[in-house]
């Protein structure tokens, strides 16, 4: 019988792991412990603030030991803000808990104990890597401001930078907030700010979510922004007046310059428009795609499904390899970029069709490489069942969740695949987000 302990209670506590939200996690007398801010490792004192049926969570008050590995984060709000968890430990043992995050996975939910996991691939750059930031709006002393929103709450905290975000977009970031506090506007005109930079071509767009579409001043302030830096290329409005954890609306007008970026990535070049999904950490994204290329091995033969294939960016990087590519994906804005950029690039031997994979999958007759990528929530078993009906020689699953990897691949397991490789990506450093590409082999 597992004791429970009470609200309130200070505790000795050794932390064994990491949480999958960047707590730290101990057992005391058989209960599962969560403290944020603890590293494994670590003896600490912690007061119990909540108990559930199965677990609870302590608040750290004291460090008896502390980890080697625990550095102090550069970032002032960490700890606060919400968008990294483990700042404060140092980089090259991220590297090291991020593979064992997929090792745990893949064992406990997956029950595959005989895959090869390599090294976790480091970011080319821990730290400004993102290039992409959105900054929801709240008012302090009647001036408009911006942040991020502290973890798991709408508690709004003001930053006056993110460490995390590149360079250029930082530096346009300093140009909107300054313009932005020194307008009229409030929190009831504007719900946040999105700012898309294009790191390789040097350009940024800049998207205004107001709450209506007719905002005295909002076209004075937008060329104010696209005038503030040469690399400002188009300021945006996206109308939503909704009230939730959805930002960009459904409606966009173009205030001034152009409605879109292009991006160049792995030799081709892509559009950047406000609702498009880019990879974040671009850099890393080459990696990534380098290893999935690598694994295809592709001859100019093959037929290749690229499911979830969004803007068409990794459907667009095999085509140069392949017979022929069948790209598909639900969100109809993106097929239409994933289309002009084949135009643009002059890929031909691509297809693009706007649907749920689940769906479309049925429809085809034979395909020689299967490349999944799909959202967080993985693929439908339905999915991955008729996948494997087709008998694809080789699968490349590109996952951004560990443990819907796990569950998926063995689904696929079952279905007489071999799990030959799986690659961790640090494509998100600073949080505990890791990316992963998996290779599978029919066996025959």
């Amino acid at each position: 019988m597992l004791t429970k302990p009470q609200l309130e209670q200070t505790i000795t506590l050794t932390i064994e792991r990491l949480g999958i939200n960047g707590e730290g996690v101990g057992i005391f007398e058989g209960f599962t412990i969560f403290v944020d801010g603890a590293l494994p490792g670590e003896k600490i004192k912690a007061v119990i603030c909540e108990v559930r049926k199965n677990f609870a969570r302590a608040r750290l008050i004291e460090h008896i030991t502390t980890s080697p590995h625990r550095q102090k984060p550069i970032c002032p709000v960490f700890g606060t803000c919400g968008g990294c968890q483990i700042m404060h430990l140092d980089y090259q043992e991220q590297l090291v808990i991020k593979r064992q995050r997929v090792i745990d996975a893949l064992q406990r939910i997956g029950k595959l104990f005989d895959v090869d996991v390599t090294s976790c691939e480091p970011s080319p750059l821990p730290l400004a890597y993102r290039n992409k930031i959105q900054l929801p709006a709240g008012m302090s002393n009647s001036h408009l401001y911006l942040g991020l929103y502290a973890y798991n709450t709408h508690d709004l905290i003001e930053i006056d930078k993110c460490y995390i975000h590149c360079t250029l977009g930082e530096a346009v970031f300093q140009k909107v907030k300054n313009i932005l506090k020194a307008s009229s506007l409030t929190e009831g005109d504007i719900k946040c700010v999105l700012i898309k930079t294009a790191v390789t071509t040097k350009q940024v767009l800049v998207i205004l979510v107001t709450t209506q579409k007719s905002l005295p001043g909002l076209s004075k302030i937008a060329t104010e922004i696209m005038e503030s830096m040469p690399e400002i290329k188009g300021v945006v409005q996206s109308v939503n007046s909704s009230i939730g954890n959805v930002m960009l609306g459904k409606e966009f007008y173009t205030l001034v310059g152009e409605s879109s970026i292009t991006e160049t990535l792995s030799g081709l070049t892509f559009k950047v428009s406000p609702a498009s999904f880019f990879q974040v950490n671009p850099a890393q994204a080459e990696k990534v795609y380098k290893t999935v290329l690598e694994y295809a091995a592709l001859t100019g033969k093959e037929t290749v499904l690229d499911a979830y294939c969004g803007v068409g960016t990794l459907s667009l990087i095999l085509a140069k390899g392949a017979h022929s590519v069948i790209g598909v994906e639900y969100v109809e804005e993106a097929i239409r970029d994933a289309k002009e950029n084949a135009r643009v690039n002059h890929l031909s031997n691509t297809q693009f069709t706007c649907a749920l994979a689940e769906e479309f999958i049925s429809s085809l007759k034979h395909i020689d490489v299967g490349v999944l990528n799909p959202p967080r929530k993985g693929c439908e078993r339905s999915f991955l069942e008729n996948l494997a009906l087709l008998k694809p020689t080789k699968i490349i699953y590109v996952s951004c969740d560990p443990a819907t990897l796990a569950r998926d691949l063995a689904i696929l397991s079952e279905k007489g695949y071999k799990v030959e490789h799986v690659k961790p990506f640090d494509m998100f450093p600073q949080t505990v987000h890791v990316e992963c590409v998996a290779f599978l082999k029919f066996n025959c």
